[in-house]
């Protein structure tokens, strides 16, 4: 899986991306709408963190946002963290989106999670963390502090949404955008019995992976 920006790919080598078995995402581009469609005709099939790193739904052009939520083959990451994207504009998303692409839940985290880190070096940047925020020294974000299971209650007690979606939101859909639902992302037969049990509150309890306990809490 790679992400491009359109400015700097051509849908030619989109398309040979596809066919060579890479899923292409588009991301950290001002794209238009138009060539986001253009794009997704080629073959592109996810969008890189919706909302961040792209150019915004406008009127007049809706740009790469609005070819996101428009284009019903393109699936879209989004990071529920409540800082990269007003909850409000997460539920206008959400409500939106057509499909059959479906918006996921990403972290977007960094190092910092599992971890007492203050800081860390980025491509030589100093990031810096606080108040489950990664910035920059002038206040520009820098990657997620928030860990999955935080981003599923996220999403389900600040959005809304039905435990059942969110949990969808963190397994099914974005086993659907890798094109892996044949084997993972669902508790089916014949598919691997990847999954976590949780408890009431919405603690992990315990991880297991192809049918094996991995971690107990």
């Amino acid at each position: 899986m790679v992400t491009v920006a359109p400015e700097n790919t051509t849908a030619a080598q989109v398309s040979a991306m596809t066919e060579a078995g890479i899923i292409v995402s588009l991301g950290h581009t001002d794209a238009g709408y138009n060539t986001v469609v253009e794009y997704a005709k080629a073959g592109a099939r996810t969008v890189t963190h919706l909302f961040n790193a792209m150019s915004p739904l406008g009127h007049r052009e809706p740009g790469m946002v609005g070819g996101a939520l428009d284009t019903g083959s393109l699936h879209a990451g989004i990071i529920a963290d409540g800082f990269h994207v007003d909850p409000a504009s997460m539920g206008v998303a959400l409500r939106a989106k057509n499909g059959p692409g479906r918006i996921f839940i990403v972290t977007d985290a960094m190092s910092t999670i599992g971890s007492d880190l203050t800081s860390f070096l980025l491509n030589g940047r100093e990031i810096f963390r606080k108040d489950g925020r990664l910035t920059l020294a002038d206040g520009t974000l820098a990657g997620a502090d928030i860990d999955m299971l935080s981003s599923v209650r996220f999403a389900h007690e600040k959005l809304a949404l039905p435990l059942d979606e969110a949990l969808r939101m963190a397994s099914a859909y974005p086993a659907d955008a890798a094109g892996i639902a044949a084997r993972k992302g669902r508790l089916l037969p014949g598919l691997d019995a990847d999954f976590v049990l949780l408890t009431e509150s919405l603690e992990m309890a315990s991880t297991w992976i192809t049918g094996t306990r991995v971690f107990q809490a």
